[in-house]
């Protein structure tokens, strides 16, 4: 192997060299994330954690714990902080609050960072990011958890330059927002891997073709559950095996997760992290006790929370948190009762997720009890709740109808034209699937020969 070349390992971790280690991603090496409920599912080996903590330079993809650990980025206070130009400037604030030496990259400048590596950042308004890294003249696409808003059209032209090119993207995994249950108390557990009428291979390398790489790698859905109250979704989690079900393509091929690639050679060399066996922890060892109940100045504090989002108020009705037992009504709508949610989650960690505003954080962790009241959507929560609440607002910073409006302009002028049409067609397309899908049977022989037709023309 030469000295130019990259390694991807942990969760969604990419280590970049040139001669020695330059760039490290999302490095997340060390402690639990989401309230104790995740850990790494493989070891980070002696080398590969030395050469993270050489890197003169760590890029931060978004705010998500299993990207941005606190205990991991602390063992890294000298580096070099590289961060996506999120609106709101939530990360930023809060990591140089801390003392870090912490830079803001513009959407679509190149970035050298050393001879032969250089890097250019996209920023969405998810406040998600894709980290375009060039070295020695081949291209990783690391779109860690991005569901590329605005920017497929960019990076397909970008791609198009370069004749080595690597696409890395989370997929399924169920890694967030599975834990719902209907009025009647039936819980909406997500599709099984064996009850799946579809392959993640199939749908990986179909992505992969489209985006014109030449190469997957397995990225960013690397964990375990590590609670007894969320460990009902490890066997939904997806595993490295899983993405070679169904990857069959002439246009481009599949490599490890874990794997060493030379940038000189075009040669690569999986590596073998030791899986880590499962440790399952009681809440209390969390820090949580499921019969703990609110106080008054918890409950008003919830209230001051929710009722700031100024969307919330025109969508639900009301919010149910019931903690301990204990119903607390947080009323938007006193004329009617038709539409809401109850979460049902211990004090500590639910206070937490409020009073830090990082409330994707106890949605993440899976052991928060949602019933959805009502009517809503075949993705529950979505669109009018997670990206208002957690995004927009959290991270964001926008709150009100007029922030929200200067934020969505903001993205929109950076992306273009382009940009916006293509937020159009991948929302035409996702209405379109789920309307399809109202209609027809998934194992029918009708949606599976549609499904086929819709890929050979997209």
């Amino acid at each position: 192997m030469s000295n130019i070349k990259f390694e991807t390992i942990g969760n969604a971790t990419i280590i970049c060299y040139d001669k020695i280690p330059i760039l490290v991603t999302d490095p997340w090496f060390k402690g639990t994330p989401y309230f104790g409920s995740w850990g790494l599912s493989h070891e980070i080996p002696a080398e590969q954690l030395e050469a993270i903590k050489s890197c003169e330079y760590v890029w931060i993809s978004h705010g998500h714990q299993d990207h941005l650990m606190p205990d991991s980025i602390g063992a890294l206070k000298k580096k070099k902080i590289l961060l996506p130009d999120h609106r709101g400037s939530r990360i930023k604030n809060d990591i140089a609050e801390h003392g870090f030496d912490v830079y803001v990259l513009k959407d679509k400048e190149w970035v050298q960072l050393s001879e032969n590596i250089r890097i250019m950042c996209l920023s969405d308004y998810n406040q998600d990011a894709i980290l375009l890294i060039d070295i020695n003249g081949r291209l990783i696409i690391n779109m860690n958890d991005a569901p590329g808003l605005g920017w497929n059209h960019f990076v397909r032209e970008t791609v198009k330059r370069y004749p080595v090119s690597f696409h890395l993207k989370l997929y399924a995994g169920y890694a967030d927002m599975c834990n719902f249950y209907d009025e009647d108390g039936t819980h909406l557990r997500p599709l099984s891997k064996e009850a799946s009428p579809f392959s993640w291979g199939q749908t990986i390398c179909r992505d992969t073709e489209h985006l014109g790489a030449k190469y997957f790698i397995p990225f960013s859905s690397f964990h375990q559950m590590t609670r007894t109250d969320s460990a009902w979704l490890s066997d939904y989690l997806i595993a490295p095996s899983d993405y070679v079900d169904g990857f069959t393509s002439d246009r481009c091929k599949l490599l490890p997760a874990f794997v060493q690639y030379d940038c000189c050679k075009d040669i690569w060399l999986a590596l073998e992290p030791e899986k880590i066996a499962s440790n399952l922890k009681e809440p209390k060892e969390c820090g949580d006790d499921w019969n703990e109940q609110l106080e008054k100045s918890d409950v008003e504090a919830a209230n001051q929370y929710f009722k700031s989002i100024e969307h919330l108020h025109g969508f639900l009705d009301f919010i149910n948190l019931k903690v301990g037992g204990q119903d607390n009504i947080i009323e938007f709508n006193k004329k009617g009762f038709d539409r809401g949610l109850t979460f049902e989650a211990p004090r500590t960690s639910l206070m937490a997720s409020i009073n830090y505003q990082v409330f994707d954080d106890i949605l993440i962790g899976n052991f928060m009890k949602t019933t959805l009241h009502g009517k809503w959507s075949e993705t529950p929560l979505y669109p009018d709740f997670s990206p208002y609440v957690a995004k927009y607002a959290d991270n964001g910073k926008a709150k009100s109808e007029d922030e929200l409006s200067a934020y969505f302009k903001d993205y929109k002028k950076r992306i273009g034209i382009k940009g916006v049409v293509d937020i159009f067609q991948q929302k035409i397309e996702k209405n379109s699937k789920n309307t399809f899908r109202s209609w027809v049977a998934e194992d029918s022989a009708v949606y599976q020969l549609t499904k086929k037709i819709y890929h050979s023309i997209r």
